[in-house]
């Protein structure tokens, strides 16, 4: 399977591990029960060599100015729900026109997202500012406003929402990744020690209002999105 991915016979494979292995003076694999894992000297290459490797593609495609009308390139790029719907979707529709042959693959935000950055597994990320990495080049794309959304039967939305309303009142609210990075908005409130009451987490804003549905629960959403 390794020799096929990088389009080389299994017998050359083997021989330029030979070599690999005649060069650092290493193992580089070994067997474990049935299974080859690398050995501690090969998982030191790894990222040095990944490293080595993004430069040298960078530097190809540096050679020739980007042309959209011309590229096949596929794009791979983490967003979230609310992304794809209020802003991504223009993209796609501006290159469908412009840049026929470029195709994209969206993939859910990853809690590893800055690292598959910085491999080079993900082209783009889009995200809050507040979670985005220092690491990389950043540009805002647009600005959103948070509001309080519930159902139509709520009693509790009959009168005025205050902040201190708000805060005890039970809520759904959107964790991104396995591990689940916060709601955009539970950052803020824990910058200012604040605590609401969270009933039930979901994992895109999409999954918010069925889950308000017939009950006092309130949620959080982009204004574009609720719109």
């Amino acid at each position: 399977a390794a020799a096929r991915k990088i389009n080389l016979s299994q017998p050359a494979m083997s021989a330029a591990v030979a070599r690999l292995r005649s060069y650092f003076r290493d193992e580089l694999f070994a067997m474990r029960g049935r299974k080859l894992v690398p050995t501690s000297r090969a998982e030191g290459l790894a990222a040095p060599v990944r490293e080595a490797l993004m430069h040298i593609e960078l530097s190809i495609i540096a050679r020739d100015a980007f042309d959209p009308a011309q590229s096949n390139r596929r794009f791979r790029i983490g967003l979230c729900d609310f992304i794809t719907i209020v802003f991504f979707r223009h993209v796609a529709e501006r290159v469908a026109r412009e840049a026929p042959a470029v195709s994209f693959e969206l993939v859910a935000l990853a809690d590893e997202h800055d690292e598959l950055l910085r491999r080079g597994e993900l082209d783009f990320i889009i995200l809050p500012e507040p979670f985005m990495s220092s690491a990389h080049p950043r540009i805002a794309l647009f600005e959103e406003r948070l509001v309080c959304v519930g159902c139509g039967t709520n009693g509790e939305l009959r009168r005025r929402l205050t902040f201190d309303r708000y805060m005890t009142m039970g809520h759904v609210a959107v964790k991104l990744g396995v591990a689940r990075m916060p709601p955009i908005e539970e950052s803020f409130l824990l910058d200012r020690g604040l605590n609401r009451r969270i009933d039930i987490l979901v994992h895109s804003y999409g999954m918010i209002p069925p889950m308000l549905m017939g009950t006092s629960r309130i949620g959080t959403m982009p204004l574009r999105l609720v719109k």
